[in-house]
Parts: C-alpha cells; structure tokens; sequence
C-alpha cells in the first residue's frame, strides 16, 4: 500500500493483515480457562437431568427384589399362621408387601403388567395378592419388560411358590 507522505512527516509503513494477525491472535490462557469453567458448570447442571433408561441387570434385579417380596410374604403367612396381601399397584408401578414396610417402585421407563386373580377366598381380591397359612395363595402374574427383553414373575396359586421366568417380549 502506498501512502502518500506529508512534508516534514517521517514515512510510516501500515501493517498488512498477516504482520498484525502475527502479534494479536489467539486467545489468552484465561480466556480458554473461562471458557472451560463455564463448559464444566453447564455439565454439571445438565448430566443428572439426562434420563437414563434402565439396564439389563437393573430390569433383573427389579424382578428379583419383588419375587423376594412376595417370598417374604408367603413366608410371613405361613410363619404366622394368618393371611397376608401383597399389594400390587400397575398404575403406581409399584408392590408393597403385607408383611413388612418394603415397596418396590419400578422406573417409568420400564414397562409393569399384572396379571391377578379377580376373586380370591370368594372376596374380590382387585389389585392384591394374597397368602394363606397353608402355604396356597391366589396367584398372579407381575411382567416387567423394556426394550424387548424382560422377566415374569409368577406366583402359583396352589403352592404360593414365586419363580422368575425371562421373556423375550417381541
């Protein structure tokens, strides 16, 4: 670039854009560590609220904790010489034992059918499942199933007796 120059005036040489990109660019170190804070904290409001969806061995424990549940139950029933109801609730996802404070509530993402016997005992049993001294019971079926795999656990009316079955729900 040619300037012109002024009488008396020492001539000036005007950096082009490559001599001043040489001695300015970039960003300074606390500028990056500024920006690597904020990216943390953004992180560290944003992870918890991912949803996470329920694992494999997650699904499995699911069913393991409600069949030692309805174990227990029956166990109770028997050990007492008395009645006891599990109550099953598919609309709350849950299973609450008769025989002790324990409910197990299952993640949304975790799809919960019953299957239970309508009468029971020649009473309307509704959403429970009941054990008797004897060891019998009304029976029922709980599915717990996500992402096309999943587990029953079936409760014999006659022998009260609770067992995990895998599905593969298609």
């Amino acid at each position: 670039m040619v300037r012109k120059v002024e009488p008396g005036q020492p001539p000036t040489l005007s950096a082009g854009p490559a001599e001043r990109a040489a001695g300015e660019g970039g960003f300074t170190l606390i500028e990056v560590v500024c920006v690597l804070a904020i990216i943390a904290m953004l992180a560290a409001i944003l992870l918890p609220e991912i949803p996470r969806g329920t694992s494999r061995p997650r699904l499995e424990a699911y069913a393991l904790e409600i069949a030692s549940v309805l174990a227990a139950d029956r166990n109770a029933a028997i050990r007492h010489r008395g009645a006891v109801a599990t109550e099953v609730d598919a609309a709350d996802r849950s299973v609450r034992s008769g025989a002790s404070s324990r409910t197990i509530r299952v993640p949304i993402d975790v799809q919960f059918d019953a299957a239970l016997a309508s009468r029971c005992n020649q009473r309307e049993s509704g959403s429970i499942i009941v054990f008797f001294a004897s060891g019998m019971s009304c029976g029922g079926v709980i599915a717990l199933t996500r992402l096309g795999i999943g587990y029953q656990i079936r409760v014999n009316w006659l022998t009260g007796g609770v067992e995990i079955v895998p599905l593969n729900a298609s």
